[in-house]
């Protein structure tokens, strides 16, 4: 009922940037939070960045400074600029999102399928 497909990721050297973004379909009436979550290698999944619908932004204090979320509520998509990456920050990337469905039940925690791999490295 809700697809979320991510795209952006990549290699990149420490100090760099780069911007991922990410796109809802499916059938919903509109999407609610939209987030970010991140697994390394061997670690639990972490949440790194949510973006309410009332425009609302929280940040894992890891990132904080350095990564900024952003979504664009017509087109159902968010985003997130990473900047001055660390290694620390190599991890496949998740979409994840809480949807208003046609019939007006809430879905929740909806997360991309694949994520999309970010390595920062030398």
């Amino acid at each position: 009922q809700v697809q979320l497909v991510e795209s952006g990721g990549g290699l990149v050297q420490p100090g760099g940037s780069l911007r991922l973004s990410c796109a809802a379909s499916g059938s919903f009436r509109y999407i609610n939070a939209m987030r970010w979550y991140r697994q390394a290698p061997g670690k639990q999944r972490e949440l790194v960045a949510t973006f309410t619908r009332g425009g609302t932004t929280n940040y894992a204090d890891s990132v904080k400074g350095r990564f900024t979320i952003s979504r664009d509520n017509a087109k159902n998509t968010v985003s997130l600029q990473m900047n001055s990456l660390k290694p620390e920050d190599t991890a496949v990337y998740y979409c994840n999102a809480d949807a208003v469905l046609k019939n007006w039940t809430l879905s929740r925690d909806n997360f991309g399928g694949q994520g999309t791999q970010v390595t920062v490295s030398s």
